[in-house]
């Protein structure tokens, strides 16, 4: 299914041709691929305000429920199926008022990202049957990923929803929820690298990427578990690799620096990597 392009997405892409004009391979733009192995396992659940212990009931009955009845997979089915995704509006945050907000990284595509004024993605159209279900006003507050938790742990909001692995660290900010969905994160590539085509498994592909120095440069997400993954973290067990991690807001930007050529792999969530190659190798 042909999936609705964030925003932001497109002004990169602009900004990309604008850029590009003039190049005499302009015609023969490269593309990026993602290699199909999975590096990681992990889970995703919703972090809530430590405070509000019967908002976290609230919510595991909640999942248990829409797991239950189907509207999870018909909610999965609209961004990794042949449904059509439902835009989610945001109300204005208004303390007067029963509001439910939820902190969020619209830029995460296909669990949250915008187009126009309307939010898309799994997690938010989980989010507006949330407030349904808790009879609440939905407000969404649109931040940089690294702030989502931390802006649930000093009660700016209720909720963080944003593709949000289970980590111990993050613990000290929010409780997190059950899982709903297990992730990966997966390597992404120009089109003409062939070096992990005879990779089979995940040791496959870390042995090559551990042969690389730090003249070789990997784009991660800021803030999400590929840069942990590269960089090292003691606390999940990876290792990490002696290339050199360039952070970026989103994983757009990230997979358009490689194909700019400035960045050689990109390491991002599964589902994203997917969505924004198939977007960004349609506009080139």
């Amino acid at each position: 299914m042909k999936k609705l392009l964030a925003l932001g997405l497109s002004l990169v892409m602009a900004f990309s041709v604008l850029t590009g004009c003039g190049s005499s391979n302009a015609g023969e733009a490269k593309k990026a691929k993602v290699i199909e192995i999975e590096l990681t396992n992990e889970e995703y659940a919703f972090g809530v305000d430590k405070n509000q212990p019967e908002l976290l009931e609230s919510v595991n009955t909640f999942i248990t429920e829409i797991k239950a009845n189907g509207t999870f997979d018909e909610i999965c089915n609209r961004y990794f199926g042949d449904g059509t995704p439902v835009a989610v509006t945001s109300a204005k945050l208004d303390t007067s008022k029963d509001q439910l907000v939820v902190a969020t990284n619209a830029s995460f595509e296909p669990f949250e990202y915008l187009e126009g004024e309307s939010y898309y993605g799994v997690d938010m159209e989980i989010a507006a049957a949330l407030a349904e279900y808790l009879g609440k006003e939905l407000v969404i507050q649109n931040m940089d990923f690294d702030a989502v938790c931390l802006s649930v742990g000093q009660q700016k909001c209720d909720i963080a929803m944003a593709g949000l692995t289970i980590k111990e660290d993050r613990k000290e900010y929010v409780n997190f929820s059950d899982p709903y969905y297990s992730a990966a994160q997966k390597l992404v590539v120009t089109s003409d690298n062939t070096e992990f085509d005879s990779c089979a498994d995940a040791a496959a592909v870390e042995a090559i990427l551990k042969e690389k120095d730090s003249k070789i440069k990997v784009g991660v997400q800021n803030g999400t578990t590929g840069q942990f993954y590269c960089q090292g973290d003691q606390e999940w067990g990876f290792d990490g690799f002696a290339m050199e991690t360039v952070g970026y807001k989103n994983g757009s930007l990230a997979i358009q620096d490689l194909l700019n050529g400035n960045i050689d792999y990109v390491v991002i969530d599964s589902a994203p990597a997917k969505c924004i190659t198939e977007s960004i190798n349609e506009m080139r």
